[in-house]
């Protein structure tokens, strides 16, 4: 896999459909602001491997779209938020030297172990079971986890995984980077500030979200799938 070329057909992709055209890179910027539920449901554009990249119309389908994202999103989270609860309910007792807390201090880091790894299997799998929901419009193939295996073992898992990794980390940086800048402006102009950095996160975010989204949708297509 060339991840240079995933990068760069991403970042052309995101260049000539949406930087280019200031009309669109505004109404995504709406998106982003009407709560992001239309900007995911763009996304479901892009995952469907829309080219060039999908004008923003249609916003009764973006909500819906929108929103049957976040509800895939969010069955596939369910699991580590179940964790996550447990692993804080558990760290009260925890505190107290009392047989609740002794055991609580036992469980704890198991369930904090179980939670990392609950986490990188979403992170492996829900990413190709979004797309393939994209492009079936059905929930059911959302979970369809034997097609998805199969998926990620024609792309090869070492080279899918790195390629996970990189796109991360090509969108982290950025993303760090406008954190502290939002952090800066907040600090130093308090309300203003605030202001500032979230019209700021608005024209940045769709950028990175849509340049990550074409990356694992090219990820995607390299095991030859079309659907």
């Amino acid at each position: 896999m060339d991840y240079g070329t995933l990068i760069g057909n991403s970042f052309t992709y995101v260049k000539e459909g949406v930087i280019d055209k200031m009309k669109t890179w505004l109404l995504l910027v709406i998106a982003t602001l009407i709560l992001v539920i239309p900007l995911m449901g763009y996304i479901m554009g892009v995952y469907r491997g829309t080219t060039p990249a999908p004008e923003v119309e249609n916003w009764p389908k973006l909500i819906v779209d929108g929103i049957r994202f976040i509800i895939v999103s969010l069955v596939y989270e369910i699991p580590a938020i179940i964790l996550w609860f447990l692993v804080v309910g558990l760290a009260f007792p925890s505190l107290k030297n009392t047989p609740a807390g002794m055991i609580s201090g036992m469980v704890s880091p198991v369930l904090i172990g179980l939670l990392a790894i609950v986490v990188i299997i979403i992170t492996l799998i829900q990413p190709m079971g979004l797309i393939r929901f994209a492009r079936t419009a059905k929930f059911g193939e959302a979970f369809n986890f034997g097609e998805i295996i199969a998926t990620i073992k024609k792309i090869g898992w070492l080279s899918y995984i790195l390629a996970l990794i990189i796109g991360i980390i090509v969108v982290l940086i950025p993303g760090l980077i406008l954190e502290a800048v939002g952090a800066v402006l907040i600090i130093k102009l308090l309300m203003p500030g605030v202001v500032i950095a979230a019209v700021l996160f608005a024209f940045v975010l769709p950028i990175l979200t849509i340049f990550y989204a074409r990356y694992l949708t090219r990820v995607y297509e390299s095991a030859g799938t079309a659907s």
